[in-house]
């Protein structure tokens, strides 16, 4: 197939992956990269169809009533504030009052948090349950559709935020420009994807969780995200590297995809309470264990995510 960053059909075969996470298949996929621009993708590419049964009924969180999903909701809260403060720092240099959209906004925890702040928000989701948790759990308003047929006037909003979205998209491009058509003359694009040029990418190749088969279409180095978003009418004015949401989680999930919490969840694992209280408090210490090398790595531009603020090209 040609390649969606160069149009280009040479390939090399980087290695052979399996659904390790949440075991959706037992299908065998190849990563690939492109020999003109380098790109990284998955081959065969899934149809869309094809990638909707790859997604476990709840992909997102949705937190239970009872003691246990209220701390991890609290966890939650605390490791997204560096999502939180990199849009709160884009809000104030778009230098606009107006709408926070999120596409892609699962079940709307960081929606929630930025309204808390005072904001007018408003998610974009494609899965129908995962907007009727953002509404019933975080009372945040969410459009359910597809970014580039959404209601949403355009020329309206401050900032548009994707969170781990692109590297899922059959179509990345038209997604960004419609992402450009929404945002004001000063208004600012937040993204961020896995980073296929981190340490841990190098470390763990096809074990590494920024990988994630089948689901990742695209694995983006930042060269590769920075030139889509110049082909798409953006200019990058702030990057980071490190995320503790996801870049100690990462690393974890790599080493023991066995004892990822979301993953034991969605593929219904058996547990007593105190086998899921071990793996929790396992799994918790590969978190703690990890953290001072995804600080490392973020400070040298290796970290496994990159997160980017971009601006509208004049």
């Amino acid at each position: 197939m040609e390649c969606p960053g160069c149009g280009e059909t040479g390939v090399r075969t980087l290695f052979h992956g399996r659904d390790r996470l949440y075991r959706t298949t037992d299908k065998e996929f190849l990563l690939v990269e492109c020999k003109t621009c380098r790109l990284i993708r998955l081959e065969p590419k899934p149809t869309p169809e094809e990638s909707a049964r790859y997604y476990p009924p709840e992909y997102w969180f949705n937190p239970d009533e009872n003691t246990a999903s209220k701390l991890e909701e609290t966890y939650r809260r605390i490791v997204l504030r560096d999502h939180l403060n990199f849009v709160l720092r884009a809000i104030e240099n778009s230098g606009e009052n107006a709408l926070v959209v999120d596409v892609g906004c699962g079940g709307g925890l960081l929606l929630r948090m930025l309204r808390e702040r005072g904001l007018a928000v408003l998610g974009l989701e494609t899965s129908h349950l995962a907007a009727t948790t953002a509404w019933t759990r975080n009372r945040v308003a969410v459009v359910c559709g597809d970014l580039s047929e959404s209601p949403i006037e355009r020329g309206t909003c401050a900032v548009v935020t994707m969170f781990h979205v692109l590297e899922h998209l059959h179509d990345p491009v038209s997604y960004l420009r419609s992402a450009r058509d929404l945002l004001l003359a000063n208004g600012r694009l937040v993204v961020q994807v896995p980073n296929a040029s981190s340490w841990q990418f190098l470390m763990f190749g096809e074990h590494w969780n920024g990988v994630d088969v089948p689901r990742h279409l695209v694995n983006y180095r930042q060269r590769d995200l920075e030139n889509l978003l110049e082909y798409c009418g953006f200019e990058v004015v702030r990057r980071k590297h490190f995320s503790l949401r996801d870049n100690p989680a990462g690393f974890a999930s790599s080493v023991a995809p066995g004892l990822d919490p979301m993953a034991r969840r969605v593929r219904n694992v058996h547990e007593s309470p105190a086998m899921k209280l071990t793996k929790d408090l396992l799994y918790f210490g590969l978190l703690l264990a990890a953290v001072p090398f995804t600080l490392f790595e973020a400070a040298c531009g290796a970290g496994s995510t990159i997160m980017v603020e971009a601006r509208k090209k004049a």
